[in-house]
């Protein structure tokens, strides 16, 4: 992104380095401006709408009131803290609180800026629990698995992007022996730690942090991760965006051993997902189809808490909005993803309780 006056400077530099280059977005605030204004004109009460965008607080408020209204099928709780002292809160969707049972981890907003992966999800959890016997589909997944939902992962960098920066990607926590807030939240995982895909630069988008886990929020989420090992056998990092489903490495461009079981998970849920409106997306490790990233989720969820279904998933769209998607994709996304979702987990499901990995 190019402030207005640098733009000519800018672009005559790129024209003397013989460089071609297009613009994707010609006005970002435009488009920022667009996304708020349409988003509050859908507001209409205190009812909560699944077809907008939530500030942290109203997403708080939904967890606490879908579990009074599904209390057999929904238990909130507390995951960590967040540096500013947040609580980074998760859902427990089960048919059956005192049985041990296979579990599914899903959480967004990893990324500050990424809006559409927490309302993705938000949807994606009413849909679970409004559709347990009413969608055999959803009855069969509920009775098998149990669920774990993190809607908002980075509480301070979502809360920044409502009230400071829309287009915030990091954490909140303060970096010594720099003026430069935060640390990439998905580069400080202990995998690959600040390895290819990574910056040791503080002021950097991508700065992995002074050490693995140096981050309260991925260190009790991984803490969590580990706690349940065990019982979690599918475990999705959602983002936005680009329209891509994928699994590790994402620190090589080189596949695990069992990258062809992994993927053939990617292609059930892209293809489910297709079905619904056409919306097509490609699969892939994440090093081979996006970029090389080290210390991400993705790959410590695999190597380190032997979860053998480990995906990153960038929602919608490609470029023509970028993280600024309008509000009324939000629910055309809930329900394509959810299908994917679904295929993905009878496809774990059917492999016969092959769920750990081997490296």
């Amino acid at each position: 992104m190019i402030e207005p006056q640098i733009k000519f400077k800018f672009e005559k530099l790129l024209n003397n380095l013989g460089l071609n280059y297009s613009v994707l977005i010609e006005d970002v605030g435009l488009k920022i401006r667009d996304q708020i204004t349409k988003n509050e004109k859908i507001r209409k009460n205190d009812q909560f709408d699944y077809g907008m965008y939530h500030p942290l607080n109203e997403i708080n408020r939904w967890m606490n009131q879908i579990q009074r209204d599904y209390p057999n099928l929904i238990q909130v709780f507390n995951v960590t803290q967040s540096y500013e002292g947040r609580s980074v809160k998760a859902l427990k969707i089960s048919s059956n609180f005192q049985m041990k049972k296979p579990a599914i981890f899903f959480d967004a907003g990893i990324h500050a800026r990424e809006w559409i992966s927490p309302a993705t999800l938000i949807f994606m959890t009413k849909s679970l629990v409004s559709n347990y016997t009413v969608d055999p589909t959803v009855t069969q997944l509920l009775d098998f698995f149990d669920f774990y939902i993190v809607p908002v992962f980075n509480v301070d960098g979502y809360q920044y992007t409502w009230t400071f920066d829309r287009l915030w990607r990091k954490t909140r926590s303060v970096n010594l022996n720099s003026f430069c807030i935060g640390v990439d939240a998905n580069r400080n995982w202990d995998s690959h730690f600040c390895e290819s895909g990574s910056s040791t630069d503080p002021c950097s988008e991508t700065y992995c942090g002074e050490k693995a886990f140096s981050e309260r929020e991925v260190k009790g989420v991984a803490d969590f991760l580990l706690q349940n090992k065990d019982t979690i056998v599918l475990y999705i990092n959602f983002h936005s965006y680009s329209q891509l489903w994928m699994s590790p490495w994402a620190y090589t461009t080189e596949k695990p051993n069992n990258f062809e079981i992994q993927d053939r998970g990617s292609i059930e849920a892209i293809n489910a997902l297709y079905n619904v409106f056409g919306t097509e997306y490609n699969h892939g490790n994440v090093a081979s189809t996006i970029y090389v990233a080290s210390g991400a989720a993705v790959d410590w969820a695999y190597e380190k808490a032997n979860i053998l279904f480990s995906y990153t998933v960038e929602l919608r769209n490609q470029d023509k909005y970028g993280f600024l998607l309008p509000p009324d994709q939000i629910i055309p996304s809930g329900i394509e993803t959810f299908e994917a979702v679904k295929a993905l987990a009878l496809y774990v499901k059917s492999q016969n309780g092959t769920f750990s990995r081997d490296i």
